[in-house]
């Protein structure tokens, strides 16, 4: 009998272990000042694992050069693994995040400065969200129709969102994230933030990001 209660209890705590690890990988990485130092290639291909499936998305540093640097680092340091798409407009935007909020704050208190709208928010360019002036650098959208309203928009006293990039394959993969909630989930991001699971449950349907990473060789 004595055994068996231990043995229980030794079952029981390497599902307790794999539980955290598991909470801890979905969570990403510690922050480390020193990632903001990395520089982009010049050019640089991510693949985004959704539960849609996968696209691809090539990014010029010519177009936007500290927010690729910063694309670039979320996505080396694992930023996005589980980021949701928690604002999909038909015919306007796909937009995602982490949902980490210690995380987020940390990297933000690192923020991409404001730069010049070099190229079109043309259909399947992707682009940084922001909530003010040299605010940057977390949150992104895809156009999901040439939205060039956006080149030229003035929004807390800045001027127009410059793209980054563009997606290179599954576009078709983009199309068909989950769009029911539209804009609604905008007010709802600090739920999001606080409790992952229940907003997730609250909002069923929502798509995700599985894994994002760096395509080596391209």
């Amino acid at each position: 009998m004595h055994f068996r209660i231990n043995a229980q209890h030794l079952i029981t705590g390497c599902i307790t272990l794999v539980t955290a690890m598991m909470l801890l990988a979905c969570q990403g990485n510690t922050f480390n000042p020193k990632w903001i130092e990395d520089k982009a290639p010049e050019e640089y291909s991510i693949r985004f694992e959704t539960t849609k499936g996968p696209f691809d998305v090539r990014v010029y540093r010519a177009w936007s050069p500290q927010a690729a640097d910063r694309l670039y680092q979320l996505v080396k340091h694992k930023y996005f693994d589980y980021a949701i798409f928690y604002r999909v407009t038909e015919d306007f935007v796909a937009q995602f995040g982490s949902s980490n909020r210690m995380l987020t704050s940390q990297w933000m208190s690192y923020p991409v400065l404001d730069e010049p709208v070099l190229h079109s928010n043309k259909r399947g360019t992707i682009t940084f969200a922001r909530a003010g002036k040299d605010n940057r650098g977390s949150d992104l959208f895809i156009n999901l129709s040439d939205n060039t309203k956006l080149d030229t928009m003035e929004q807390l006293g800045v001027l127009g969102y410059p793209p980054i990039g563009e997606v290179i394959h599954g576009m078709d993969v983009v199309d068909k994230l989950y769009d029911v909630y539209g804009d609604d989930l905008m007010q709802e991001t600090d739920r999001m933030y606080s409790d992952r699971n229940g907003f997730m449950q609250a909002y069923p349907g929502l798509d995700y990001i599985k894994e994002a990473y760096l395509v080596k060789g391209e």
